[in-house]
């Protein structure tokens, strides 16, 4: 399962529709074993998103799903802002913190991403927002 990766589709609006909805500009999307992006993904969003995807893979569809929406309404109630809440999500904490990694993916160790992440381990105001 390591090595499995999700189905790319790029060029879609989808990620543009959603965006009206979320706190942030939606590049690409990760849903369960496909990755959705508006434009054509560079190899650094597709490891982005294949991070996404082994977490989902480790939690489950649902558990990831529940997961994600929990550290971020946590997030929100803490910092009172959506894009902030978004950065603070432990999934993509680890996203963010190893997508620029090119051996990452070989090496992740897996639910590492769920514990062991402390409080300030990353610099959360430098991340961009994809």
């Amino acid at each position: 399962m390591k090595s499995w990766k999700p189905l790319f589709i790029e060029n879609s609006r989808i990620p543009v529709w959603l965006s009206y909805i979320a706190p942030i500009e939606i590049g690409a999307i990760t849903l369960g074993f496909i990755v959705i992006a508006r434009g054509v993904m560079n190899e650094q969003t597709k490891r982005h998103e294949t991070i996404h995807y082994q977490q989902y893979l480790e939690t489950g569809f649902i558990g990831f799903v529940l997961l994600y929406f929990w550290d971020y309404i946590l997030g929100y109630a803490r910092y009172k802002d959506g894009a902030v809440a978004y950065r603070e999500i432990r999934a993509e904490r680890e996203a963010y913190r190893f997508d620029h990694q090119e051996d990452y993916l070989e090496k992740r160790i897996r639910w590492q991403w769920l514990k062991g992440w402390e409080e300030n381990d990353l610099d959360t105001e430098d991340m961009p927002i994809t």
